[in-house]
């Protein structure tokens, strides 16, 4: 090894390793790493599905500072479902940023659901929020018809929501449960889609949350996993059924990333250990995720990219 390749393979080291973790924010008026935010979070649960946003100490980051945003979604209107807290949050507000006019769908967070609206409308853009259930195949074309006529089109879908019922033996595994995963998780998505294709144009834009999980598989979470690598297999096929539209159809992938559905499904343990095992050695920050769903949605930074999936996760899970 020479002398050069040894400074070299230091630098990288040392520059990873900044990356990884002094990543410098600020929260609650402290100014902290990434690393030493994961490890302020102790064990607590909700007993909700799919859990408040407003209940959660602390609470997630939403926004990450520095973030430069450069109109890329001006005009646009996009619709997330899940846009009430998590990682819905984050793209909505990222995407108000952007320019884009946003709806949120939700379940029955009002509170979480009005806190988004009323910072969306700060910015400056059109907002609005829509209780509906992703298990009623008759509310998608309600939704997506309200949203059309409120905000005059559609550009942008997001299909962000999602429930998780954790078991620790695939015997206890309910009917019911499977029923309640698939038709949340996968079947609403479906249906969400069909109702708002015939209003997307070329350029638009359809991004899907699946999961880790849906890769590497989760000995606790087996339906879920499974209704996410069907959201993977859902991604490529709409792709290709709408390219010729010039719709483009990708997803993202997250790992374990600190959102309500967390405390709201795992027991206190759990919670604060959330993304320990990772190679970064914490979970994610639903701010970390946002930036690759405005990716997605920019046709000028993605129209190349259809049938995709981008890999958010700490490493947790490294595919070519």
């Amino acid at each position: 090894m020479t002398l050069f390749t040894a400074f070299f393979n230091m630098f990288v080291a040392a520059y990873l390793w900044y990356v990884v973790h002094d990543r410098i924010i600020t929260h609650g008026g402290i100014m902290m790493n990434l690393l030493e935010f994961h490890k302020q979070i102790k064990g607590y649960t909700q007993n909700k599905q799919p859990g408040i946003q407003k209940d959660m100490d602390p609470q997630p980051i939403t926004e990450m500072e520095g973030y430069k945003s450069g109109g890329k979604l001006t005009g646009k209107v996009a619709l997330i479902t899940g846009g009430d807290s998590g990682i819905g949050r984050s793209v909505a507000m990222l995407f108000a940023k952007e320019g884009a006019n946003v709806a949120i769908g939700y379940y029955d967070e009002h509170e979480d659901a009005q806190k988004v609206v009323d910072d969306l409308r700060e910015v400056g853009v059109k907002a609005k929020a829509y209780a509906h259930d992703l298990k009623v195949v008759s509310e998608s074309q309600k939704l997506i018809d309200q949203v059309v006529k409120d905000f005059d089109g559609l550009n942008i879908l997001v299909n962000n929501g999602g429930v998780q019922f954790p078991q620790d033996s695939f015997q206890e595994i309910t009917p019911e449960q499977v029923k309640e995963t698939f038709e949340t998780n996968i079947f609403g998505m479906m249906f969400l889609s069909q109702a708002a294709a015939p209003h997307l144009k070329n350029g638009d834009a359809i991004i899907n949350t699946t999961s880790v999980t849906a890769y590497r598989g989760s000995a606790h979470l087996i339906d879920y996993s499974a209704t996410k690598g069907a959201i993977v297999a859902f991604t490529r096929s709409l792709a290709t059924s709408l390219i010729e539209q010039g719709v483009r159809v990708n997803a993202v992938a997250p790992g374990p990333i600190y959102t309500p559905l967390i405390p709201a499904t795992f027991s206190d343990e759990k919670v604060a250990n959330q993304g320990g095992e990772t190679p970064m050695g914490r979970r994610g920050q639903p701010a970390e995720l946002a930036p690759s769903y405005v990716f997605l949605a920019s046709y000028a930074d993605s129209s190349y990219i259809t049938g995709q999936v981008i890999h958010v996760n700490g490493g947790d899970y490294i595919t070519s």
